[in-house]
């Protein structure tokens, strides 16, 4: 079995609803990952838009996930450290998730939902960690990948 990562909010290429924006809720979608290595130490999540009109933008990251997490409610990207579980800031500079919000007019937006099973229990980031740097460290020490991808549209 390889690792999966799904949501009940949305169909993997569908739409998100705007409940998970910036223009409704702004909270993170409920998210359900299985199939990871054996040896799995530890998770990241990174959301991002590589469609964001001046590079790739990055809504959430969450770095140091337990082992045995194999899920996150909705709501769980409002910040804070739960357990040894830490929130980067993202590309807004806010230390939570924080939805979508394309340019009017833009087209739809890709928001790739990333899961990376890590052969170590804690990333060793700095407290003010960037997505960007999640990602990055994450990027070196996947043992596994999975993504869901939702599209959103203003």
């Amino acid at each position: 079995m390889s690792l999966t990562l799904t949501t009940p909010a949305f169909t993997n290429q569908g739409a998100i609803p705007e409940k998970f924006s910036r223009d409704g809720e702004n909270v993170s979608p409920a998210l359900n990952w299985r199939g990871a290595p054996a040896g799995t130490k530890s998770y990241a999540l990174v959301v991002e838009d590589p469609d964001a009109p001046a590079r790739t933008f990055r809504h959430w990251a969450v770095y140091n996930i337990a082992p045995d997490i194999q899920q996150l409610a909705q709501g769980a990207g409002s910040g804070g450290r739960v357990g040894s579980m830490r929130t980067a800031a993202n590309d807004f500079g806010n230390v939570r998730y924080d939805g979508p919000q394309p340019p009017p007019g833009h087209g739809p937006h890709h928001y790739h939902f990333e899961i990376f099973a890590l052969d170590v229990a804690d990333l060793g980031l700095p407290d003010r960690a960037r997505a960007k740097d999640v990602l990055a460290a994450a990027r070196r020490h996947a043992m596994a990948f999975a993504e869901t991808i939702g599209t959103f549209e203003r």
